[in-house]
């Protein structure tokens, strides 16, 4: 019967633990950990990466009507002045309806996105925006691994850590 590394910590703990390495190694490429978090975080991040692979292109593109606030020549929005049925005054945004395509996922791809993101955490990028890593997985790394079979990570040894003579090693996307 398999069974998962306790690695020492509590059920919560290494959930949480292992979350945020998988995370870390599917946003920079590249982690450096113990040699039994690495092996954990390998399973997780190939699993991750043979599912967004398998729904890669089960969508379709859909157009959508969006109402969007109309901006000026600097970016600000356009208001026009109003009356109110009483009588007073006021400004309202001036409005523009446009026609998107999007994308819209199977239910099988949308599936899989939500099991993507109950194994990793949210990520914003240096500038405070939201980074969208099951995007992330969808587009460049299911392309950059369409045609592998499995084996998407690699474990480095690098050696006994000074202090408590742990096998470190780097675990990276190949």
């Amino acid at each position: 019967m398999a069974e998962n590394r306790k690695l020492g910590r509590t059920a919560d703990h290494r959930v949480a633990m292992l979350k945020n390495l998988a995370t870390d190694v599917i946003w920079h490429g590249q982690i450096e950990t113990t040699e039994s978090r690495a092996k954990e975080v390998k399973s997780i991040v190939d699993s991750l990466i043979s599912l967004a692979i398998k729904e890669k292109d089960n969508f379709e593109t859909v157009e959508v009507k969006v109402s969007k606030a109309k901006l000026d020549e600097k970016g600000c929005k356009v208001t026009e002045k109003a009356t109110s049925k009483n009588g007073n005054e006021f400004y309202k945004i001036v409005k523009e309806e446009t026609t998107e395509t999007r994308q819209k996922d199977s239910a099988s791809r949308l599936a899989a996105r939500r099991k993507i993101m109950a194994n990793l955490n949210k990520v914003k990028d240096e500038n405070g925006n939201n980074v969208d890593l099951p995007g992330k997985l969808f587009t460049e790394l299911a392309e950059k691994y369409a045609d592998k079979k499995g084996g998407y990570t690699r474990i480095l040894k690098l050696g006994k850590r000074r202090g408590d003579a742990a096998e470190t090693v780097i675990l990276q996307l190949v």
